[in-house]
């Protein structure tokens, strides 16, 4: 047993790996849940980190930790903030439903740096003080949430709004079919398709903005069942100040918090909107799967920077793997929403029981939709060519264009002459030169493909 050294708790001895800053809470832990092999995100250990953190210079401001304490405490706390000691968080993610084996394990660390910094300090008495499980790991979640999305994601998602806006000004006048139920239908110009997602994407950055500004709203001060037991009165207000300080984002304490720890609603509604960005997501790959394909017996609108070989029987292939990517994280995104909304309706009286989960899924969210984001925009979207005789040549063929001509010759002439076109291959503007009454200068002005894209009656 040399390669153990035995710590005791509540319940009794445990043996603890010699080395392990961790102590007897952390390890039963790793004894009792060997489910997934995935502890917390490291994002979360940090937040957890900044909690202990703003803690303890509170409690020295009311006088209840001295300056020595709280000073081991603090440096501690700001070695795990930067990543430091990574491998002393051993507990899986699937793990008790409050977070407190998380708690412990932050609490144990942080307590055995400062032992090694010569300062005796208690996981219990002075790292844990004025606090519970069950308000730390749900401000963890919303301190967590909040920095990712505003470090990682929204950076993400303006980068690829960027790169889609300079290849949009550059496609303005460019003309193609468009496409409604995967059919030809009037024309549009590249630029206005890239708008759309562009815009899809600000309007999803924007919920998630508004949802991520409602975690800003924490339960610490709670403590076991949101009464505040074993905290001054003062202390959520004395937190929140020291966490802005050190994080610079505007925190402050929610007024009831039984809200923000028997329930994760406001976790829930980001989940929710991170779902939103995968969708949109989602559809700016298949978009860009359909205008890749081919390049003979498809669209061919696009071609995609070839990255890699596509096929390992069929040489020369190559495949649209970005966009593919991209659909999957979503698809993977989704799922993990669907969790999040299961894990919302586990809160039983004053503690929702699936903590853990809600926050890692969180942040394994932010991380897969940051990355995919910045991955479209710099290898799928910066690198398209456009196919522009394509595109020309398809406009110029659509039978739909007839539609320009409603107001002038009436639907059922019109589709007359574009079921006409349609049959022999004809180009719809000889059809209707025939048919319509109309001389070939006025059709053309009516049936511009470019101009009918800016909308309104000739």
């Amino acid at each position: 047993m040399s390669e153990f050294r035995t710590e005791k708790d509540s319940l009794g001895d445990v043996h603890v790996p010699a080395d392990a800053l961790w102590g007897a809470q952390t390890q039963r832990a790793v004894e009792n849940f060997p489910v997934s092999g995935q502890p917390m995100p490291p994002a979360f250990i940090a937040a957890v980190a900044r909690v202990k953190q703003a803690a303890a210079e509170a409690n020295t401001s009311l006088g209840l930790l001295d300056n020595d304490l709280r000073d081991a405490i603090v440096e501690a706390c700001l070695q795990l903030v930067d990543g430091e000691h990574a491998d002393q968080f051993p507990v899986d993610r699937y793990q008790t439903g409050s977070g407190t084996s998380t708690n412990m394990n932050v609490n144990e660390v942080i307590a055995a740096l400062a032992g090694r910094a010569g300062v005796e300090v208690n996981a219990n008495d002075h790292v844990n003080m004025s606090q519970s499980s069950n308000d730390v790991i749900p401000t963890a979640i919303h301190v967590s949430a909040v920095t990712a999305v505003h470090s990682r994601l929204l950076p993400a998602l303006s980068h690829l709004c960027g790169m889609i806006y300079e290849r949009e000004a550059m496609y303005s006048e460019q003309v193609k079919t468009g496409r409604t139920h995967l059919m030809d239908a009037m024309p549009v110009t590249l630029g206005q398709e890239l708008r759309t997602w562009r815009e899809q994407l600000l309007a999803a950055q924007a919920r998630v903005e508004g949802a991520s500004d409602d975690l800003l709203s924490l339960p610490q001060g709670g403590t076991a069942v949101g009464t505040g037991v074993n905290a001054l009165h003062e202390f959520p207000e004395q937190f929140v100040k020291f966490l802005r300080g050190n994080t610079g984002y505007p925190f402050r304490s929610l007024e009831h918090k039984f809200v923000g720890q028997s329930a994760v609603d406001a976790p829930v509604a980001l989940s929710a909107q991170l779902r939103g960005v995968a969708i949109v997501l989602t559809k700016i790959a298949n978009d860009l799967r359909w205008m890749n394909s081919g390049p003979i017996h498809g669209l061919a609108e696009i071609s995609l920077p070839a990255l890699q070989p596509g096929s390992s029987i069929m040489p020369g292939k190559v495949n649209p793997v970005i966009p593919e990517s991209v659909a999957m994280v979503s698809a993977q995104v989704m799922g993990l929403d669907s969790a999040v909304a299961v894990a919302g309706q586990s809160g039983n009286f004053q503690l929702n029981v699936m903590l853990p989960l809600v926050g890692a899924n969180l942040l394994d969210m932010v991380e897969l939709l940051s990355n995919a984001a910045r991955m479209l925009a710099d290898k799928a979207i910066r690198g398209f060519t456009v196919n522009a005789e394509n595109l020309n040549q398809g406009v110029g063929k659509n039978p739909v264009l007839v539609t320009a001509l409603n107001p002038e010759i009436g639907y059922a002439l019109a589709a007359d002459i574009a079921k006409e076109a349609y049959r022999t291959g004809r180009p719809v503007i000889d059809v209707a030169e025939e048919r319509s009454g109309l001389d070939r200068d006025h059709l053309e002005r009516l049936m511009d493909p470019l101009k009918l894209t800016r909308g309104g009656v000739s």
